[in-house]
């Protein structure tokens, strides 16, 4: 029986704190030829070129090394990490730790046989008391649990509050109110979104994700995902025409082609200084945000705010969604040794540390508020208010994080035609629904939990 969302809640604001068990490692120590003390076993795991990968493997991979006598994990560096895992799993090779970009990729792995099965760790290392079970169960494809959760997000509405202040502008509530702000701001010489597709194709997905859930609303979505009625249901149609027509009016980046060519460090630098005045993100931009696009140094001297993505009918909703997993590759020879690291990764300690110095977002976990003392004021209330809204059933689902990897995969490249003019709102969602239903009827679709 699976475990509804509310359980989101304790993710951040559980007053208690449960720590998972401890193991010793399977597979005990080697002995050096040399003089019989005990030699290290290695295992491997990839991070990106990123000044917060930097700091994860500070935290993370160095803390574990300083700590275990029987295992080291070298952290490998990749540019374009996630691009990299694909043709390493089918060659056989690949880290022994294996990242994606959260559940929908995952189960594309596990059907090929790259991942091995994790469901001998999970009572051996107390997975299922260390994470929140619905989190867990998302990483089973076919009952079998592949991945361990990471990154837990959402998406709402950032904006450039200076220039909001010096044009009197507030956060909008509902879709009408936002499209009307966003014509407003376009009158006013200033780009109403920032936003790209260049660096990366599948972030068009977020599109879909917003406008399904705060269009059609959350509950036909979840209807949908069970197999219950078709995504060419009419409010999925009004969903996608509503976000067609403010790309069509010049909303995201003056044009759909600029947006299509646009890059996330062009629309982030265009949030930033003013040329755009809000930007549709998720938490994952809490690291730029507080790093990089408004530190005190910054030439533009501008600040942020953020408010929840408006809804069709004003409710703030909060979709939820998984960012990355942690998987072992089925070609590891160490798999016990990637176990105990994904338990130590993923503890408490090291999760509230990920969050407060790297600005990474903790996995679906059970933390003590005390452990979020110095996070950023308005970050630790967006987070918040994100787990009242789950407690409250004010969520939505992300399209990365419960949505089968083959209808993901028409979602964030077939959206493009509609953009340029190619294909139509209802022909779009027969896409959609044609890929979503193959996915049913073969037993692919992800595990959604009740409402």
């Amino acid at each position: 029986m699976h475990t509804g969302l509310k359980r989101l809640a304790p993710v951040l604001l559980s007053l208690g704190l449960l720590v998972a068990a401890c193991a010793e490692s399977a597979g005990g120590p080697e002995t050096s030829a040399e003089d019989g003390a005990p030699e290290k076993v290695q295992i491997t795991m990839w991070q990106d070129t990123s000044i917060t990968a930097d700091c994860i493997i500070e935290v993370a991979v160095n803390s574990f090394n300083e700590q275990s006598d029987t295992i080291e994990v070298i952290a490998e560096k990749k540019p374009n990490m996630m691009d990299a895992v694909r043709p390493a799993l089918a060659a056989g090779a690949g880290p022994d730790v294996v990242p994606t970009h959260g559940p929908s990729f995952v189960a594309q792995f596990a059907l090929a046989g790259q991942l091995m099965p994790l469901d001998d760790f999970v009572d051996v290392y107390g997975w299922d008391e260390l994470f929140v079970p619905w989190a867990l169960n998302l990483g089973r494809v076919g009952g079998t649990l592949y991945s361990l959760p990471q990154e837990l997000e959402t998406m709402v509405l950032f904006y450039n509050k200076t220039v909001f202040e010096e044009h009197g502008w507030e956060p909008p509530t509902t879709m009408d109110e936002l499209e009307a702000l966003a014509a407003e701001i376009q009158e006013a010489g200033i780009i109403p979104f920032a936003g790209g597709a260049a660096d990366a194709i599948d972030n068009n997905e977020f599109y879909f994700t917003e406008f399904a859930n705060k269009v059609a609303g959350p509950e036909k979505v979840y209807q949908a995902l069970k197999g219950e009625i078709p995504w060419t249901d009419p409010d999925f149609v009004t969903s996608i025409e509503t976000l067609n027509r403010m790309f069509q009016a010049g909303y995201w980046m003056g044009s759909p082609e600029n947006f299509l060519v646009t890059d996330f460090s062009t629309a982030r630098a265009a949030f930033a200084s003013g040329e755009a005045a809000m930007t549709m993100e998720g938490t994952w931009i809490y690291d730029s945000l507080v790093g990089e696009m408004f530190t005190e140094d910054s030439e533009h001297g501008n600040d942020w705010g953020w408010a929840p993505m408006p809804s069709l009918t004003g409710e703030a909703i909060y979709n939820i969604g998984i960012g990355s997993t942690q998987s072992i590759n089925q070609a590891s020879e160490r798999p016990e040794a990637a176990a105990e690291f994904l338990t130590h990764y993923n503890s408490p300690e090291i999760q509230a540390r990920l969050l407060t110095e790297c600005q990474s977002a903790t996995a679906p976990i059970r933390l003590d508020p005390s452990q979020l003392e110095g996070v950023e004021p308005r970050m630790a209330n967006l987070l918040a208010e994100f787990a009242k809204a789950s407690d409250e059933d004010r969520y939505g689902y992300t399209t990365w994080t419960f949505f089968p990897p083959k209808t993901d995969q028409v979602i964030y490249e077939e959206i493009e035609k509609v953009w340029v003019g190619d294909m139509t709102p209802e022909e779009y969602l027969v896409a959609v629904d044609a890929a979503f239903q193959e996915e049913l009827q073969a037993g692919e679709t992800l595990v959604v939990p009740d409402r």
